[in-house]
């Protein structure tokens, strides 16, 4: 009688799935690490394209790790200080050593400032309850990390984009940067998520074209392109603050909100 043959394994399949999300999430802390150092070089090109790569790969652990089924609480702590790293530490310090270090100690107050806000963002997305699905899904609570470390670059990327419109005073732009997204990080405002969006089978065929055109313009415009997206997204946050409280009015007139939901506060 044949015997069933046992199958030799490392590690379960559970933990399996767990290493991709947890190694992206990895990869993404060398790159933050890594914009660092090209800042103390000064190669500001190379930090912030860092910066998007660890952008890119904070976007995909989580959902790799929802595809796979290996989402963990682990996994959930490091994704947070893996953008304490690359979203909060390396953007001030980049950013300190191209300009806030002209204004001596109020410079390293305001890169202090921001890391905290930082870490107070994430800390509060770490004690947040999971809450059951609801319209709120489709906004954040103040701007997520990523957006931010994006944003509080704008000043350095406007300087790189060869964008010669007006005059910038710098030293008066770069601190207001980082007061006005240190504040917006620790706000309640409603902010888009861009979680749930649905394409239209017909449609698909165009999104996909439209990410391809999309990325070859980042390749060969890269600073033009992100500060136009930076733009959009800024003009995004009033129009998004408008919209929500819209919804919101609409389902206490029809009784469905409940008013102790809070938004998701996801990073």
């Amino acid at each position: 009688m044949e015997q069933p043959k046992s199958s030799f394994k490392i590690v379960s399949d559970k933990r399996a799935r767990m290493l991709l999300p947890n190694a992206l999430t990895l990869i993404n802390v060398c790159i933050g690490l890594s914009s660092i150092k090209f800042a103390l070089d000064e190669k500001f090109e190379l930090s912030i394209i860092a910066i998007i790569f660890a952008a890119i790969f904070d976007a995909l652990d989580g959902r790799v790790a929802r595809l796979l089924k290996g989402t963990s609480l682990v996994g959930k702590e490091l994704d947070s200080l893996a953008d304490l790293i690359s979203f909060g530490v390396a953007p001030a310090f980049i950013m300190y050593f191209w300009s806030l270090n002209n204004l001596g100690k109020f410079g390293w107050l305001l890169t202090m400032i921001y890391v905290v806000c930082v870490a107070l963002r994430l800390a509060r997305f770490n004690v947040s309850s999971n809450s059951e699905p609801s319209w709120k899904d489709n906004y954040f609570e103040g701007v997520p990390s990523p957006a931010a470390g994006i944003m509080v670059l704008m000043p350095l990327i406007l300087s790189l984009s060869e964008i010669n419109i007006i005059t910038i005073n710098y030293d008066v732009v770069v601190p207001t940067f980082f007061i006005i997204i240190s504040f917006l990080l620790i706000s309640k405002i409603p902010t888009y998520a861009f979680k749930k969006i649905s394409i239209p089978r017909r449609m698909t065929i165009f999104a996909l074209f439209g990410v391809v055109l999309f990325f070859g313009l980042l390749l060969v415009y890269t600073f033009k392109v992100l500060i136009i997206c930076g733009l959009i997204y800024i003009c995004l946050i009033p129009i998004g603050y408008f919209n929500y409280q819209k919804i919101h009015k609409q389902k206490v007139l029809n009784g469905e909100n409940n008013e102790n939901d809070d938004l998701e506060d996801i990073l």
